[in-house]
């Protein structure tokens, strides 16, 4: 059962809408219509949310993408949460553009967020809710996942997160096995 949800993103106004915060886009669809009451500790904001009659926390690391393990590691340590319980949330550039996958374990694939969270947890042994950004067409893959979404996905953007948050409330009730 999953009882820890982290929302990966960047810190600060300039990467609010840009593809690294895929993860808070997502919480964000759920603070819009949940009275959440945030606590500021572990290098971010922490709530609780009832998913049917499981509690699940909620972490939202404010610290940059590549340190987002050691929010995780310390949220986790506080609340007795092993590393096969957790969640992220994460823009995926393996992904095609409005994917999602709900995936256990694995690689990094290069994102930095992952490489943290490995790093501080000492295993990949945790839950991935990957969201697909695609990959850039030519220039730096730091611009593409650091720049904002197209015109184009700005269209479509409200459909995968959505898509996103719908899988997310299934595997929190669990009617998806994890």
């Amino acid at each position: 059962m999953i009882k820890m949800v982290v929302f990966a993103g960047n810190p600060g106004r300039e990467y609010e809408k840009t593809r690294h915060n895929i993860g808070w886009m997502v919480l964000k669809s759920f603070t819009d219509s949940n009275n959440f009451i945030w606590k500021k500790k572990f290098n971010g904001l922490w709530t609780d949310h009832f998913a049917g009659t499981n509690k699940v926390i909620f972490l939202k690391p404010e610290a940059f993408m590549n340190h987002t393990g050691k929010s995780v590691q310390a949220a986790a340590h506080f609340f007795k949460i092993k590393p096969e319980e957790i969640l992220i949330l994460h823009d995926d550039l393996e992904l095609d553009f409005e994917k999602v996958v709900l995936k256990k374990g694995g690689g990094t694939g290069g994102h930095n967020g992952l490489k943290s969270m490995n790093q501080h947890l000492g295993t990949s042994d945790y839950y991935r809710l990957r969201l697909g950004i695609g990959r850039p067409v030519h220039g730096s893959v730091s611009s593409f996942v650091l720049g904002r979404f197209t015109k184009d996905e700005e269209i479509v953007l409200p459909l995968l997160i959505d898509k996103a948050r719908n899988l997310l409330e299934k595997v929190l009730l669990s009617e998806l096995s994890v």
